[in-house]
């Protein structure tokens, strides 16, 4: 197990020829996923078919963002600075899409496969007699996975299989960010057990998008209301070097004396590269993991003039998405 790199929210598309069974799916899916309901397949693989060329732009800033610090470019302002200037786009593109086998006009394998350019994950419902086919499609890396769709607990196993699928880490997002991690942080968030502490707090502070990286060490995190926080990471034998930073800042020998012993954080290079004048400030610290402990962190929030804000947020984003009409 190895802590996502980058994750963000993303849409989900249901297409079935049973206009019941989509109103069905569109009133229990959970209410804070962005999700569209098509009853015919031409309808669904033509909206699909024009987000590609949208996801290599995402792709291709991102990328920009980790070539500008190679020149010498600070990563945390990029990072916030992209956040502000995408607005809400991001959160629109589609990470999933739940398709039923059996329909008249397309067979849902078959459309499926007409989405050649979309690489996002796939689900088919299937009827009893469809199973011996999604079995092979599934051996055939045509989807992630099927669900019968006389299961029962449908609901509860679709959501939760939805759920998996929107957490699975993005191949090429994790390649860009893994550019600006030591092979030692790399193996830091590769430990089973910090990578489970981490996901817990990512669960705990609400965050719906983050990203790790290395320069600083840290997770830069945003929550449903477009705030921004910080858990720096500090390894043990780096806590030495923060504190005589913070020694050499001014900072009381007891503070001093709190980081080097892994007590607090303070955010040194968090405010050195937002370039803000708010003074840093020592925050309790936390062990992530072993004994004695040799990952600590502590959480800080970054200045609200830095954020995306709610106007940008993935609250009003799906506020602001209409209700859940069936697309034909």
């Amino acid at each position: 197990m190895s802590f996502t790199l980058y994750r963000r929210p993303g849409g989900v598309v249901f297409l079935d020829d049973d206009p019941d069974y989509l109103e069905m799916l569109a009133e229990v899916m959970p209410l804070d996923w962005y999700a569209r309901f098509f009853l015919r397949p031409v309808e669904c693989i033509n909206t699909l078919q024009q987000e590609p060329p949208l996801w290599e732009a995402d792709a291709w800033q991102q990328q920009e963002i980790i070539n500008r610090w190679r020149e010498g470019a600070a990563l945390i302002p990029q990072i916030l600075r992209y956040w502000r200037e995408d607005g809400t786009a991001r959160f629109a593109l589609t990470q999933v899409c739940v398709v039923d086998y059996s329909m008249p006009a397309m067979s849902g394998l078959r459309a499926l496969s007409e989405l050649t350019g979309w690489s996002g994950s796939r689900v088919l419902l299937t009827g009893r007699a469809d199973e011996q086919l999604a079995v092979s499609a599934f051996n055939r890396g045509l989807i992630e996975q099927f669900i019968p769709k006389q299961s029962p607990e449908i609901r509860l196993r679709l959501t939760d299989a939805i759920q998996n699928l929107l957490h699975l880490p993005d191949a090429r997002h994790q390649q860009t960010w893994r550019a600006t991690l030591t092979r030692e942080q790399h193996a830091l968030l590769c430990n089973p057990a910090i990578a489970q502490t981490l996901e817990s707090l990512a669960l705990k502070q609400g965050w719906i998008e983050h990203v790790v990286i290395g320069a600083p060490f840290g997770v830069l995190a945003l929550d449903r209301k477009g705030s921004v926080s910080w858990l720096q990471l500090e390894p043990d034998e780096k806590l030495p070097e923060l504190a005589e930073m913070a020694e050499s800042q001014g900072w009381d020998a007891s503070t001093v004396q709190d980081i080097q012993a892994g007590k607090k954080l303070i955010d040194l290079e968090l405010q050195l590269a937002l370039g803000a004048n708010h003074k840093p400030q020592p925050r309790p610290a936390f062990a992530l993991a072993g004994d004695p402990a040799f990952l600590y962190a502590a959480l800080f929030t970054v200045d609200e003039t830095f954020s995306p804000g709610l106007m940008n947020s993935h609250e009003r984003f799906i506020a602001t998405s209409g209700e859940r009409k069936l697309q034909d």
